[in-house]
């Protein structure tokens, strides 16, 4: 049993209601309409938003320390992108697999908290969708931003991206159970703000057949 696990058994880090959500329709691919973008950390009854130092990439390739970074963030005083991409470590050709992020986000925290999950399931399946908004539930209520990868195909994108496949990082930040909404921090810089919201629905489809640090 994982010391996550325990923790939350014990009753000493579950802080939020763990909401599962239903399968939803059809992928919402815009940007979810007239919805606010908190500018920091952030708690109402149905949402909550972490306060992080944001950075956009550096390189081209360097989304998985930037999206690492992010998340380290919250919580201490985050190295530089170029420390996080010599201990991922990071290429010419990006972060391998977020497993790597895992392992930095533990070290720098001194920490068992984040696990690594995948989702080869593509689309995914619903104890893995349910088992996604779960965490992002647990970890946000905890202080704890979430890193994910993943494959963003022309026909389902966040906001802006380039009309092309894209295999990216970024970080959750927040989500409001009341819209079924996550709160995204994006290094890569082709959405007109750094942080926008997504439905749960789209970032279930985006992650497979990858996966995220939680």
């Amino acid at each position: 049993m994982s010391k996550k696990v325990q923790a939350v058994l014990s009753g000493l880090v579950l802080t939020g209601a763990l909401l599962m959500p239903a399968a939803g329709p059809a992928v919402a691919v815009e940007p979810v309409a007239a919805k606010a973008i908190p500018s920091g950390a952030t708690k109402t009854l149905t949402a909550k938003t972490l306060q992080v130092d944001f950075q956009y990439q550096e390189t081209g390739y360097w989304c998985g320390p930037a999206a690492t970074r992010i998340a380290l963030s919250a919580r201490i005083a985050a190295p530089s992108q170029q420390q996080l991409a010599n201990e991922l470590p990071t290429t010419t050709n990006g972060t391998d697999w977020i497993g790597q992020v895992t392992r930095v986000l533990n070290n720098h925290l001194g920490t068992g908290w984040y696990e690594t999950k995948e989702m080869p399931n593509d689309p995914p399946t619903q104890g893995q969708r349910d088992l996604l908004w779960n965490d992002i539930v647990l970890d946000i209520d905890n202080n704890y931003p979430i890193v994910a990868n993943i494959v963003a195909p022309a026909s389902n994108h966040p906001p802006g991206y380039p009309n092309y496949t894209i295999y990216h990082y970024f970080t959750v930040i927040g989500y409001d159970s009341a819209d079924m909404t996550v709160l995204i921090a994006d290094p890569a810089g082709f959405a007109p703000t750094a942080t926008y919201w997504l439905t749960f629905n789209q970032l279930a489809t985006l992650i497979p057949p990858k996966g995220y640090s939680a």
